[in-house]
């Protein structure tokens, strides 16, 4: 496989993964998120338990995928592609794994230990940063796409 054809692959793992991520992140948002308040307080370690467990085999690999593109797009860009554009992706990447890890994650933490409806407010509100960057992610990935293909 030839530099070209490596990084076309690159730029569709991108976009797939992406994409993936956006419609995961929407479902979350609008009705993960808002079922977790219906959950009752008996059951909700439980619940959370199984969230989080459950959803970790799917965003994972996603998130290591775009990861990689990203670093991969930064090195190695496609002459076709705009140079801004891989510079948005990791910008808009950055922003989702930070927020991923210092307000989502620690927040899902707190609820492991029992249901507390402030805590998903601030969960839900948070959420919509992950959720315009990964939907920026997508249409950035593809916008790349489209400049090489």
């Amino acid at each position: 496989m030839g530099h070209d054809q490596l990084l076309t692959v690159v730029v569709v793992a991108q976009a797939a993964a992406s994409l993936a991520m956006t419609g995961l992140i929407w479902t979350i948002q609008l009705v993960q998120y808002p079922v977790m308040r219906e959950v009752p307080a008996s059951a909700f370690v439980a619940f959370e338990a199984q969230h989080t467990r459950r959803i970790t085999w799917v965003v994972g690999p996603l998130m290591a995928i775009e990861g990689l593109c990203v670093l991969a797009l930064l090195a190695l860009r496609p002459s076709e592609m705009s140079w801004w554009l891989p510079w948005a992706g990791a910008a808009a990447e950055a922003v989702a794994i930070g927020v991923t890890a210092l307000v989502s994650a620690p927040i899902h933490g707190r609820l492991s230990s029992g249901k507390d409806d402030a805590l998903l407010s601030r969960l839900l509100t948070t959420n919509w940063v992950r959720t315009a960057v990964w939907t920026a992610r997508g249409v950035l990935s593809l916008v790349m796409l489209l400049q090489v293909r």
